[in-house]
């Protein structure tokens, strides 16, 4: 499906029907007929839209005419079958085009519902280069803050994991871990697009579109180098963890062991005063106290012992 939106005189964003100069058609899993009859309409080449279209494209800039694509990853969420999140990245293409600008992405994303709820700063539909500029500031600034809630969950998985036994903290590590790499490929490519923005004249900029565009390359290259000290913190805590849940079973093993040992002493002195064999005191009227005695006494030498060397 595909919507047309346009800024009115009085600066609000309102949905039209038709393609007029200066429009925003926002193109979320379009349709094969839906792609040629924009492509037709406006003289785009198809390539442009059905590449932004492929989960696996680079990003990525290129210009064809006086139509310019503009390809980056930006992220979203979604949960694994426990309900925990996962982190990921899809492509979405930028087109400009001397008539129009023009999103096309796989997904709904709330990156371009901001833009659809008018919540940016100046933000125009007929100012296509800011336009685009706006949506990677809003794409890089979304990475940041996805990266601190995945920082916040490594904490929260981390002060579970100290008194675990179980694998379920791991397998979170483990969703932790394949987000950052997701966030780590797609940020390199994204700030080598937006240098060639910088140093080739694929758009036409104002000085203060410029400061825009150096201000999205900061929090690119802020939100990359996050992912790579994140990545590398999980991958040594994740090497620590698990040593630290084999020496918890370690200890709770030892544990239960000294306590079986314990408790086998008893049994084994009534087994010793069982027998059919004279032993001590077998016609002494306390016999059986004598006995208790016995299994009491040494089964609580060897419980002080164990607890002396920390068995317990």
């Amino acid at each position: 499906m595909y919507q047309i939106y346009k800024t009115t005189t009085d600066r609000q964003l309102e949905q039209i029907e038709e393609f007029t100069p200066g429009c925003w058609i926002n193109m979320i899993a379009p349709k094969e007929e839906e792609i040629q009859y924009v492509s037709q309409e406006l003289d785009i080449p198809l390539d442009f839209m059905k590449d932004a279209l492929d989960d696996e494209e680079r990003s990525r800039i290129e210009k064809e005419d006086d139509n310019v694509l503009i390809i980056v990853d930006y992220p979203y969420t979604t949960h694994d079958e426990s309900g925990f999140p996962i982190y990921e990245t899809i492509p979405i293409g930028l087109i400009i085009t001397p008539k129009c600008f023009i999103t096309v992405s796989l997904k709904e994303t709330p990156i371009l519902n901001i833009f659809e709820s008018n919540k940016i700063r100046e933000f125009y539909t007929f100012k296509k280069t800011r336009f685009a500029l706006q949506i990677l500031s809003v794409i890089s600034s979304y990475y940041l803050r996805y990266l601190k809630q995945i920082n916040k969950k490594m904490n929260e998985v981390e002060r579970e994991l100290h008194d675990s036994m179980k694998n379920k903290e791991l397998y979170a590590f483990l969703a932790l871990e394949k987000s950052l790499v997701y966030f780590t490929t797609s940020l390199k490519p994204n700030k080598v697009v937006l240098d060639k923005i910088m140093r080739f004249n694929y758009l036409r900029m104002y000085d203060e579109d410029k400061d825009l565009l150096e201000d999205v390359i900061i929090e690119n290259t802020q939100a990359s180098e996050m992912a790579e000290t994140y990545s590398s913190i999980l991958s040594r805590m994740m090497n620590a963890f698990s040593s630290i849940i084999s020496n918890n079973l370690n200890i709770v093993m030892k544990f239960l062991t000294s306590v079986t040992i314990v408790l086998s002493i008893p049994t084994m002195v009534a087994s010793f005063f069982g027998m059919n064999v004279n032993i001590p005191f077998q016609h002494s009227t306390h016999a059986f106290l004598i006995t208790l005695a016995f299994a009491g006494g040494f089964a609580s030498v060897t419980a002080f012992i164990f607890w002396k060397k920390r068995y317990f």
